[in-house]
């Protein structure tokens, strides 16, 4: 039976910084008859616990626009019995005034852009999976810094006439490249030992993933759909979250950006594709699985092949075939499974290779460590779930999932 909505007396629009709040209560139905009650201005934020209390009751509903502290201020006053929404923040910039803007003004815009419905409500993470967010973005930061240091000490080589072919860039062989004067060999030493640095804590990252993934039977099963691997595991299960806030495939697919959108308002250019919305973090790594895919032998492969013969297009390809998997990992999470009897071939590799990413350090003794954490690793992949990507598969509007 649907609960009916909560009606709430007053709604009161928190603009939050990291050290403090204003806070504007706000009364009424609609933007236009809101009554404006009175402002807090530049709160402490240690405070807000003991001001909530003070200040607001159980009726009132605090909406704010989200930042960096956001989801945490939600827990904090949902731990005091206080209901609290974020709301998408690129909808909130739009409405900024041109002419005066202050944290009173937010406070109250904020109040009365939930009033209007203009304004997007955004989903609070669980604690778990917040951790997990924080932790893949910590990994796609030390990629992309691993890759910039590795330009930078590429760059310095060329300059000084050092053309790098191939192979690891170690200290020992790039020294013997020409002599470098004492100044030069500094400069060499600090991009090295940035390199160095980057590297570990890239595969710091990595282990972890790695082992978050092993040990969780829902992101463990997810690693069975081909080209998914540990890190986008790990990437769908931290950016999805609860699977239950999408009631069907096409809203999952929405949420990704790869169901195609476009703009023709006016006399404008028309602009097209999956490109401007949805989440692109995890789309561009479940384009990247698509691509692993159409290299593939898989029956899936097969029918990208085809259509790509018949459209001439590889982006729209590889974008369809991220889409079928996408709907595959709906249902999976969802719980729409079938046990799995035996590991073929290339899962079994695939396994190995996850399972090397959580032991980088620990080569003596490797053999036996992994012998004994693959056995492990195969009896829970067994016991998970399978979703066979099957390109004849579509869905309806209102999938009924099983009990």
């Amino acid at each position: 039976m649907n609960q009916e909505p909560k009606v709430f007396e007053r709604v009161i629009g928190l603009d939050a910084h990291p050290d403090t709040f204003t806070a504007a209560f706000v009364r009424g139905p609609t933007p236009a008859a809101a009554v404006h009650e009175k402002t807090f201005d530049r709160v402490a934020l240690d405070n807000l616990t003991k001001w909530a209390q003070k200040h607001t009751t159980p009726k009132d509903l605090f909406v704010l626009e989200a930042s960096g502290n956001s989801f945490q201020i939600v827990r904090t006053l949902g731990s005091i019995e206080r209901t609290a929404y974020v709301l998408e923040s690129r909808q909130m910039g739009r409405l900024k005034e041109a002419h005066a803007n202050n944290d009173k003004l937010s406070a109250l815009r904020i109040a009365k852009a939930y009033l209007a419905g203009t304004a997007k409500k955004v989903w609070v993470p669980d604690l778990k999976t917040q951790e997990r967010r924080d932790i893949f973005h910590a990994h796609r930061k030390a990629v992309k810094r691993t890759g910039q240091v590795r330009a930078r000490l590429l760059s310095y080589l060329s300059d000084n006439g050092v053309r790098w072919k191939s192979g690891p860039l170690t200290e020992e062989k790039v020294r013997k490249l020409k002599a470098w004067t004492p100044m030069q060999g500094e400069i060499l030493s600090t991009l090295l030992l940035e390199k160095q640095d980057a590297e570990t804590s890239r595969q710091r990252w990595r282990s972890i993933i790695a082992q978050e993934v092993l040990s969780d039977p829902l992101l463990l099963s997810i690693t069975r759909l081909c080209g998914v691997r540990d890190v986008i595991a790990f990437a769908l299960g931290a950016l999805i979250g609860d699977i239950h806030r999408f009631a069907n495939p096409k809203k999952l697919v929405k949420y990704v950006g790869l169901n195609p959108a476009y703009d023709h308002s006016g006399e404008e250019e028309w602009n097209g594709g999956v490109r401007g919305h949805g989440r692109r973090d995890l789309r561009s790594l479940l384009i990247e699985a698509a691509h692993s895919i159409l290299r593939s032998k898989q029956p899936v492969a097969r029918w990208g092949k085809r259509l790509l013969a018949r459209k001439s297009c590889r982006n729209l390809t590889v974008c369809a075939l991220a889409r079928k998997l996408v709907v595959a990992v709906w249902y999976l999470m969802m719980g729409r499974w079938t046990p799995l009897e035996e590991l073929d071939t290339a899962l079994q590799s695939k396994m190995g290779k996850i399972i090397r990413e959580l032991l980088p350090h620990s080569r003596a003794g490797m053999a036996e460590n992994l012998q004994a954490l693959r056995e492990q690793v195969y009896e829970r992949i067994k016991s998970g779930r399978v979703y066979t990507l099957d390109p004849a598969k579509t869905f309806t509007a209102q999938p009924k999932v099983p009990a």
